[in-house]
């Protein structure tokens, strides 16, 4: 039996913070701190989280500026990777920035990290430059770099 799973995307508020961060520090070896995270609501800052079957399974947060937007965070919970939720994050926050009338998106991501990178390519984004040992490494030693890639709308 096929049972429908209802997504909804819920604007990130300070009430779904704690909800969140536990996605957050299952995500990143490097986490925000709550305070960040909290830092990150409203003003020039936006993000929605998804639900999927009333559990919340990842979000995003962007920063809007001067017709440009920024990604700054997405994050899809560990057990719900693979599923297509990092897309439907991405394409979400792209519709967002639409409404915002953002003209240019920027973001980081780590060099290492392929499956993210292929996702952006996929949505249109390319490779602007790159910030030479930018992330702290997942292992503790070194620096790894970040890929600054765009998108017009």
């Amino acid at each position: 039996m096929n049972q429908k799973t209802n997504n909804l995307f819920t604007p990130i508020s300070q009430d779904s913070v704690d909800e969140l961060m536990i996605i957050e520090l299952a995500c990143h070896p490097h986490p925000w701190s709550e305070k960040t995270f909290r830092s990150c609501i409203d003003g020039r800052y936006f993000g929605k989280y998804l639900t999927v079957s009333d559990n919340a399974v990842g979000f995003y947060v962007g920063e809007h500026v001067a017709g440009e937007s920024t990604l700054m965070d997405i994050c899809v919970a560990p057990e719900q990777q693979g599923n297509g939720h990092g897309k439907t994050l991405l394409l979400q926050f792209i519709y967002h920035c639409k409404m915002l009338n953002t003209e240019k998106i920027f973001l980081e991501v780590r060099a290492k990290n392929i499956s993210a990178q292929m996702l952006y390519i996929n949505q249109g984004f390319t490779e602007i430059s790159r910030r030479t040992g930018y992330y702290p490494s997942n292992t503790g030693f070194g620096y790894e770099d970040a890929i600054v890639m765009s998108k017009k709308l």
